[in-house]
């Protein structure tokens, strides 16, 4: 008999796929780190109860859309503006990897292309963004991304493609290598 990976691994493994995820849906700030948390509190619940040949990573990524989605409406609901939080202290940041002591500088430039990367994906309009997130960070499926955001496979696939044309052409003209954007 299989024995099930143990969920710490599973947070560990999957963790920065769903925290791209919800960053990607909601933007920098508490409202991506709710939607990461909620999801594994969810994922955690429903654990014991999960199929051995389930594919974790997109059930992953199906609960933390649910969850980004839960957020965006409670957000909604809320009077109060957001401010802007320092994404660079996020726990969840991926830029450099906690096993090596990266060099100060080094550090200050990965932050600096990352917000500048992720900037890039806020700005592209929603149904891009939303195809990018989740085809390209989320890893699901064309056809899945129709079910989830509405449309045809055709059409996601147009959008994710047509989102990193756009993100492409905005990080080259901003590192002075490329082209600039024509939207």
């Amino acid at each position: 008999m299989k024995q099930k990976t143990p969920f710490e691994a599973i947070v560990q493994r999957h963790g920065p796929t769903v925290w791209r995820m919800c960053r990607a849906v909601l933007g920098a700030g508490p409202d991506a780190e709710d939607a990461w948390a909620k999801t594994f509190v969810a994922v955690l619940e429903g654990w014991d109860a999960l199929a051995e040949d389930t594919n974790v990573e997109a059930w992953l990524v199906r609960v933390a859309q649910r969850k980004s989605i839960d957020v965006l409406r409670s957000a909604a609901r809320r009077a109060e503006p957001m401010a802007s939080t320092p994404e660079a202290t996020s726990p969840h940041n991926t830029a450099v990897g906690p096993e090596t002591a990266p060099d100060p500088a080094d550090l200050a430039l990965a932050r600096e292309r990352n917000a500048m990367v992720w900037k890039a994906v806020d700005d592209l309009p929603e149904r891009q963004r939303l195809a990018v997130a989740y085809h390209h960070l989320g890893g699901l499926p064309h056809d899945e991304v129709a079910r989830v955001i509405g449309g045809t496979p055709e059409a996601v696939r147009r959008a994710s493609s047509d989102g990193i044309r756009k993100l492409r052409l905005r990080i080259l003209s901003r590192d002075g290598d490329g082209p600039v954007p024509q939207e």
